[in-house]
């Protein structure tokens, strides 16, 4: 075996070993998230009732969504799969720091202390548009569609599928949505992207984040696209701003 094939196979191997490395340290969080279920779910519903602390600083009026299980099995798997995603989300600095270990070996030290930074700042916005969906973005959408009515006579019955996917999908969603100035700023560094491009292109972009948020939102009324699309106007914006840095420096 050649000096270049020995090197493959040792990098595969210790590939394998972080893979292994983050796969137990996920899968420990998950149990001990599956243990604490009552803590776990305490903050997972949290935001179905007026006393969440969004409509608290809102000033919103008293109100509690009643949540409904159609299904023998769903219960159970619900508490499965939200353990599962708390157990990445407590374990995802562990995983990233293991994978920039694994990478940080082959690059130079300039390279090493750019990846850093850049790495960093991708987890940071991708926690921060978490955080943004959780607190901001999920209770307005669920506040205004699960009290919504078009008659007294219609009652609405939302079920934890529902409710649980809509939160999951909003937080990942949200999360790769504020990657966008990180990507900006990596483009403005690369000479591909600079704050003229994307000043001018202002109302194209507008136009653009409409409709992505149109697809984004799971339901199709004019609230929730606003409550979506907002936030990624403004990260249009900023990222204009960090364009211009970059390119001054």
């Amino acid at each position: 075996m050649s000096a270049t094939e020995a090197s493959f196979w040792e990098h595969l191997d210790e590939l394998r070993i972080c893979l292994l490395r983050c796969l137990l340290v996920v899968g420990l969080a998950g149990i001990a998230a599956f243990a604490l279920k009552e803590t776990l779910f305490d903050i997972v519903l949290a935001p179905r009732s007026s006393e969440f602390v969004t409509y608290r600083l809102l000033h919103s009026n008293a109100f509690s969504i009643s949540l409904m299980n159609t299904e023998l099995t769903e219960q159970f798997f619900t508490h499965m799969k939200v353990a599962l995603y708390a157990g990445l989300l407590l374990a995802s600095p562990y995983v990233v720091w293991q994978l920039f270990g694994f990478i940080a070996p082959a690059l130079y030290d300039k390279e090493r202390h750019v990846a850093l930074r850049v790495g960093g700042a991708a987890y940071a916005m991708f926690m921060v548009g978490v955080f943004v969906s959780y607190f901001i973005v999920f209770p307005l959408t669920l506040k205004f569609l699960a009290t919504y009515q078009v008659s007294p006579d219609v009652r609405n019955m939302l079920t934890l599928q529902s409710y649980i996917d809509t939160l999951l999908m909003l937080s990942l969603v949200m999360g790769i949505v504020f990657e966008l100035p990180v990507v900006c700023a990596l483009l403005s560094r690369m000479n591909i992207l600079h704050k003229g491009l994307m000043q001018h292109y202002r109302r194209h972009a507008i136009v653009a984040i409409l409709i992505a948020a149109a697809i984004i939102t799971p339901s199709g009324d004019a609230f929730t696209l606003f409550v979506v699309a907002l936030p990624i106007y403004l990260l249009y914006e900023v990222s204009i701003l960090l364009v211009k840095k970059q390119r001054m420096t």
